[in-house]
């Protein structure tokens, strides 16, 4: 088991119980565990039936969840723009707030949500205080989305940098001309930009890496959730991300011999077969279909039997 489980896939084939149980399975082995919620629809709170926020709260023991703050990913970055704007007054460049905020999205992207989960993202694989962090991720849209952030928040702050650094030459420049070399401000603590770009490359490094991180399709076993999810198979390895498992969700498992179980269950059968052929290197488990909605530790716990979760 690695450190982070990211689990992704189309819109309601099941992955916040997906992960919920898996989180369960894992605090129940003895491991301090974490669940994130990056989806802007969150659940997770009602999968397991305690209300959660924007801070980690205890769901059980060993086991802690949360649901990612929608506006915490554009606040720290609308941060570094506004001190931008600071060096801009320096340079007598006043920007009024629709200035900012015109260079604010320009410069790093539109998308609080995607930045919002690339903060949680962030926060949860810099932290040494859980033993494993389970991802419930937004669909698949906004999940690839997120995995380019960090390559285009690098360029976008590259350029803002680079901005910034034009104009804090021109300002010593200014000062050293009039008030001699004793001029030049002294720029102290650090620096914002810099951080960030790191921050972004750890982030990259850290999604890239099989020893710290796998990826979990969830799908279901119908022929347009398979085809998305050998296209989103496909978009990750194009991201180096380590995909190693498929959690194929819903499948009819009961006895009815009616035709519409028996036209069912073929379905199913054709589809499952179709991703074990198409995409035969990655581990395919299957959870059985359960009448209602899956919310409780208890049912999240009978989840959690038909996940190979290891301790």
């Amino acid at each position: 088991m690695t450190e982070f489980v990211l689990y992704g896939g189309k819109g309601g084939v099941g992955k916040t119980t997906v992960a919920a149980a898996t989180g369960l399975k894992l605090a129940g082995a003895g491991r301090e565990t974490l669940v994130v919620s990056t989806d802007p629809a969150h659940s997770l709170g009602d999968a397991v039936e305690t209300e959660l926020g924007g801070d980690p709260t205890e769901i059980r023991d060993e086991l802690w969840g949360v649901e990612v703050d929608p506006g915490a990913g554009a606040d720290r970055y609308r941060a570094l723009f506004e001190s931008l704007a600071a060096d801009f007054a320096d340079a007598g460049i006043r920007l009024d707030d629709d200035a900012l905020t015109e260079l604010f999205t320009a410069g790093v992207v539109p998308g609080s949500d995607e930045l919002a989960a690339l903060e949680g993202v962030a926060t949860y694989l810099e932290e040494d205080r859980w033993d494993r962090v389970v991802f419930d991720t937004a669909p698949t849209g906004h999940t690839l989305r997120l995995l380019d952030l960090p390559a285009v928040m690098d360029r976008g702050v590259a350029t803002a940098l680079d901005l910034r650094d034009q104009v804090r030459r021109k300002v010593d420049a200014a000062r050293t001309a009039m008030f001699g070399p004793l001029g030049a401000r002294r720029r102290e603590g650090a620096d914002e930009f810099a951080e960030t770009r790191e921050r972004m490359e750890r982030v990259r490094d850290a999604l890239r890496d099989p020893a710290r991180t796998e990826f979990r399709v969830v799908t279901i076993p119908q022929t347009m959730a398979v085809r998305e999810s050998e296209r989103l198979v496909a978009r990750l390895r194009e991201f180096a991300v380590p995909v190693t498992t498929l959690v194929v969700n819903r499948v009819v498992e009961d006895d009815c011999d009616c035709e519409r179980c028996r036209g069912k269950r073929a379905v199913q059968a054709e589809a499952l077969a179709t991703l074990g052929e198409s995409l035969p290197d990655l581990d395919l488990w299957t959870v059985p279909d359960e009448p209602g909605e899956v919310t409780g530790l208890g049912a999240l716990e009978a989840v959690g039997t038909h996940l190979p979760v290891e301790g």
